[in-house]
């Protein structure tokens, strides 16, 4: 908390999105939890919380309708930052229920924000034990960067410096609840055995060296989401999307995370731009192009 008489200086925290460039759904744990394996890709479409001194604590999001059980009220609550005298204000600029990981983002920035001292000094804490304690993709965000992702979640290993591709996404208009693809996962594997995926075979394993090569074919060659299928054919919209990012020309149409939003990655923002200028977007959709998320933690590759 802040020292008596101490005010902070008002300010803006980004909270980007990702993408999922594989998600493997592995086999289901004791605890009922699915262990999954998945590379995670921030872009550089991000909500924005704006943090400033007030006489009492405040939040406002921007819908209002997401204002209740919101997330960053949560995790404000978790920290004991919920009560100290501050306006908070989320500006939501990432889809709602569309796999691209907003919420949980959120969360992340907010401790981010805590642990750099943006709402004044705060005890020593576990800041990861609070990510894994708010929900399984927080952890991913706490790393400025893309990342490996496995266990529930909680099993985070950086990738270091992304190439300079760009996302062309399409986002149709439809809320898929995570709950609602395991549970149509679980029905699809229930006559057949867990899947068997060594570590050292993985797709995601593929995938993250050849990001850290810089190697497009090849991450190309490893993208796989275990929930596309299903999702596709369970939500029209979805499967409107993917066909209208392969008609367009995309090398790889998938979906991020349980869905909706749907992507085409691509080697540069030059294609990226001209494949965007030939999707025909389907009714209520979103079309945007995007780079993934810049970094303060890892610089570029120096060209040669």
């Amino acid at each position: 908390m802040n020292p008596p008489g101490r005010r902070i200086r008002p300010a803006i925290v980004l909270a980007y999105g990702k993408i999922n460039l594989t998600l493997e759904i592995l086999a289901r744990r004791d605890d009922g939890y699915h262990a999954l394996r998945s590379v995670m890709l921030p872009i550089g479409l991000a909500d924005e919380i704006a943090i400033e001194p007030a006489e009492r604590f405040g939040f406002t999001c921007e819908p209002a309708q997401l204002g209740p059980g919101n997330l960053v009220v949560r995790t404000l609550e978790r920290v004991g930052l919920a009560g100290a005298p501050y306006a908070v204000t989320l500006r939501k600029h990432i889809p709602v229920g569309a796999g691209l990981g907003g919420g949980s983002s959120d969360a992340a920035a907010i401790l981010r924000a805590a642990m750099s001292g943006a709402f004044g000094p705060v005890a020593a804490r576990d800041w990861l034990a609070d990510a894994r304690a708010l929900g399984s993709d927080i952890p991913l965000f706490l790393v400025d960067g893309g990342a490996l992702v496995e266990g529930t979640g909680e099993r985070v290993t950086a990738l270091g410096a992304l190439p300079p591709w760009s996302i062309v996404l399409l986002v149709p208009g439809v809320h898929v609840a995570t709950p609602d693809a395991f549970r149509r996962l679980a029905k699809s594997r229930a006559a057949v055995a867990p899947p068997v995926r060594p570590r050292n075979e993985s797709a995601s394993l593929r995938a993250l060296v050849a990001l850290q090569r810089g190697d497009y074919p090849a991450a190309i060659a490893a993208a796989v989401n275990d929930f596309e299928p299903l999702v596709s054919e369970a939500y029209p919209a979805v499967g409107a999307a993917l066909d209208a990012l392969r008609a367009a020309g995309a090398r790889h149409a998938m979906l991020s995370g349980s869905g909706g939003a749907c992507f085409a990655l691509c080697p540069d923002d030059a294609s990226a731009q001209a494949l965007a200028a030939r999707v025909r977007v389907p009714d209520g959709a979103r079309l945007a192009v995007v780079p993934f998320a810049p970094s303060a933690s890892w610089r570029a590759p120096t060209p040669a």
